[in-house]
């Protein structure tokens, strides 16, 4: 644990000097949030089937809040993990670990802690900007939320941890994170509601792992229950992603 700790602390101060992570897990949420809030606001027009179908019986900023602090839990997966894994494999980094004689589950780890801090600290600030600029709601179900968001985050570390097991290099795994980063973004549900796709992009968006945390998260957040089948989809790719990480991973 003291190792662990300490390699948390220094990997924490490494990750602050990363800009690409930090732009995506604190910036680039924010700045789609004050986008969309902007433009579709947070009325509700009881009177509207369309609307309500649209957007769950809610408002825009309401629907779009638990929805972004899922985007935030993705870039740990997606782009901060394995970017930092592939960076330290390409530099040699890894290997000087393992010729340390430093554990593999401390070495992990550590990286995982550090982006799992940075995670919280980012959708806590996307919670209270849409509550306190915006009027969003927070969640209805305070318990099922935070168990949604404790599966989800587990979720895209074990997959952040799989790409990093798997991408060769540094410039691989930035360019695989930012495109299923945006992919999932789009036709996921954080940025067109599910419900204005088309069917091919719906099917597109079924197998993805962010638009079941998506849906986790809001059921509880909004009010309307948990979403089972989605939750067991999200710990298929956990188990699936953990299963990859010790088959795949490489020191060099």
């Amino acid at each position: 644990m003291r190792l662990l700790a300490k390699l948390s602390w220094v990997e924490a101060k490494l990750f602050l000097r990363e800009p690409l992570a930090l732009v995506f897990t604190f910036a680039f949420p924010f700045f789609m949030l004050i986008v969309l809030a902007g433009v579709f606001g947070n009325e509700i027009e009881s009177d509207d089937e369309e609307f309500l179908r649209v957007w769950r019986g809610v408002g825009a900023t309401d629907y779009y809040a638990p929805a972004y602090v899922a985007l935030v839990v993705a870039s740990v997966g997606l782009i901060a993990l394995p970017l930092r894994m592939a960076t330290y494999r390409e530099r040699g980094v890894l290997r000087r670990f393992r010729a340390a004689g430093f554990p593999l589950p401390a070495v992990i780890g550590s990286q995982v802690v550090v982006a799992v801090g940075l995670v919280i600290v980012g959708s806590f600030g996307i919670a209270c900007a849409a509550r306190v600029f915006y009027g969003a709601m927070l969640p209805e179900s305070w318990p099922q939320a935070l168990a949604a968001y404790a599966a989800g985050l587990a979720c895209f570390c074990a997959i952040g941890v799989a790409l990093g097991a798997i991408l060769p290099t540094a410039r691989a795994a930035q360019g695989a994170g930012l495109i299923l980063f945006f992919v999932m973004m789009m036709i996921g549900g954080a940025g067109p509601p599910r419900e204005v796709l088309t069917g091919a992009m719906r099917w597109l968006s079924d197998p993805l792992p962010f638009t079941h945390v998506v849906l986790i998260l809001q059921g509880p957040w909004l009010g309307q229950g948990w979403d089972w089948s989605s939750f067991w989809i999200v710990v298929a790719f956990t188990v699936g992603a953990a299963v990859v990480s010790v088959r795949y991973f490489r020191w060099y």
